[in-house]
């Protein structure tokens, strides 16, 4: 069917608190039987009624719609009606929840009997876990079976165990594109200024650190920058990993917060501190927690080295295109220089889980063989590229079997696809194949100038990676003391950082005592208990 459209220091996390203060009263308007809820006014044979009913879907409304384009009247949900809804004799209606209050806003809509979409999703595992706990979730494991086939091959087992709790299948998980998530890059040019090679280990880095400090090959003095650094997890991140000791394989604790709990987290923050005592670092990097600076710095050629999300340089007139307009000369290159010792010297780093948001389906819903019906038209036939790619000819060329953006589109053809990753919900990303191909889709999305550079950066990101466990049951002082902790690490990598290194120790020490304190102890014991508890890797 054709869609008759021409239109083209500390930030506190939401919303897990409200979570907590809520507590039993959240899901009370919830009900308690175990079974799927067709009884509720759900279709046992697979919602074909006579009845025309109405499906609401949670949409995230992050204030971009394009004119003429609203959250909920726009090509992908014209799509979606004309494409699932006619066809089922469904209404698809979507609820716009602002991104910025996504757990606030769905906790309300949880704690509501009548209003709650029937499908709704979060990022956060410890508010999936919850509603999963308290009873307010559809287990799915037969929908599944029965209405959702092709999703089930979509999703995978692997990844539909991020969704389970006790058994059962509460959540759909999104399926991840691209598990690839940091990388590290040099000036080449400064390299070749000094006649020195690109590094491959942690004490190499050092030594060329020194050399572009005290060599200053960009001839900036005191706007020299050795090595780019801001408080945010791309940059403190990649170095933490290189430090630390994972818990089970290639298998780790999953939580940012939970980082310090890691054997040769305090390896990581005593390097930190030898190289912001070295003037080797950002001076105000404490003061950078969304990287605005360190762009800033990039852009302007005064980095000599540097860690980023594998993606983020490349986008067209983004960081590199401006750091190759404003020096001229200049020249970046990926490089996999952190080694691990603990870990035979790997370039260790951390990847993403197979798993996007977490999709749900209220214990409430009447529409929850519907809600699946839909998710999985979403996985069946070439569904999943028209939303994520548009129209073949006119948002994308297909060539060897990849949609391909076409960079001379309009820009109304450009803003029909505007919202396909908030509607595409049962991928986080581009899902065509296999993660190969995943990535030369992603790639052929970035100026053709850049994509080279951006292959070497994703296959630094692929290497040495380690990911996260499942344990398949909450971690309850995550939900409890997850805000407190995320903002103490904060504190502890700033504190260490700029001590006087003959004082790095002691406060180290007190940094650590006040953490376990405010409840990575009680964190600890529960991590550790549940590793025992897994079956063997």
């Amino acid at each position: 069917m054709t869609v008759n459209v021409n239109q083209g220091v500390l930030k506190k996390a939401i919303g897990i608190g409200l979570t907590a203060v809520m507590g039993v009263s959240l899901l009370a308007g919830c009900s308690s039987d175990s079974k799927n809820n067709t009884a509720n006014g759900g279709s046992a044979a697979g919602g074909d009624s006579a009845e025309r009913v109405t499906l609401k879907v949670e949409v995230f409304d992050r204030g971009n719609s394009p004119a003429p384009h609203t959250i909920t009247n726009n090509y992908l949900t014209k799509l979606v009606q004309e494409r699932f809804g006619d066809p089922n004799n469904i209404d698809v209606e979507f609820v716009p929840i602002q991104r910025s209050e996504e757990v606030t806003k769905l906790n309300v809509l949880m704690a509501s009997n009548t209003d709650v979409p029937d499908i709704v999703f979060t990022y956060d595992s410890s508010v999936f876990y919850r509603y999963a706990q308290q009873g307010g979730l559809t287990d799915v494991g037969a929908l599944l079976d029965e209405h959702g086939p092709n999703l089930k091959k979509f999703i995978g087992e692997d990844t539909l165990a991020f969704g389970q709790l006790d058994g059962k299948q509460f959540a759909i998980p999104g399926k991840r594109a691209i598990t690839g998530r940091y990388s590290s890059y040099i000036r080449q040019d400064w390299l070749d200024k000094l006649g020195l090679p690109v590094p491959t280990t942690t004490d190499e880095l050092y030594t060329t650190l020194k050399a572009f400090k005290e060599k200053d090959p960009g001839g900036l003095g005191s706007k020299n920058i050795p090595m780019g650094m801001a408080l945010a997890p791309a940059q403190f991140e990649t170095l933490i990993y290189s430090f630390m000791k994972p818990v089970s394989g290639d298998l780790t604790y999953g939580q940012r917060y939970e980082l310090p709990l890691h054997e040769g987290f305090k390896d990581a923050m005593q390097f930190l501190n030898k190289l912001y005592n070295e003037g080797l670092i950002s001076k105000d990097f404490s003061l950078d927690e969304d990287k605005t600076q360190l762009a800033k710095d990039i852009q302007n050629g005064n980095v000599g080295y540097w860690s980023e999300d594998v993606d983020v340089l490349f986008y067209a007139d983004g960081t590199l295109d401006n750091l190759y307009k404003n020096v001229q000369g200049s020249k970046v290159l990926p490089a996999d220089v952190l080694t691990n010792a603990k870990v035979d010297n790997k370039h260790i780093k951390s990847r993403y889980a197979s798993n996007g948001m977490y999709i749900m389906i209220p214990k409430s819903s009447k529409r929850a063989v519907e809600a699946v019906k839909y998710l999985d038209w979403m996985a069946s036939d070439n569904n999943l590229i028209d939303m994520y790619s548009g129209v073949e000819g006119e948002n994308y060329d297909l060539v060897d079997g990849i949609p391909v953006v076409k960079a001379d589109a309009p820009q109304e053809i450009v803003d029909r696809i505007y919202n396909a990753g908030d509607m595409a919900i049962i991928s986080n990303g581009k899902n065509i194949g296999d993660q190969a191909t995943n990535e030369k889709a992603w790639v052929s999305g970035f100026p053709e100038h850049n994509q080279e550079t951006l292959k070497q950066s994703i296959a630094i990101a692929n290497t040495d990676t380690v990911g996260p466990l499942v344990f398949g049951k909450p971690i309850e002082a995550e939900s409890q003391y997850g805000t407190t902790l995320n903002d103490k690490l904060a504190v502890i990598i700033v504190k260490t950082a700029m001590v006087k290194p003959e004082e790095f120790e002691v406060v180290y020490e007190q940094e650590m005592k006040d953490y376990m304190s405010l409840g990575g102890a009680k964190l600890k014991e529960e991590l550790e208990q549940a590793l025992k508890e897994l079956p063997a890797q």
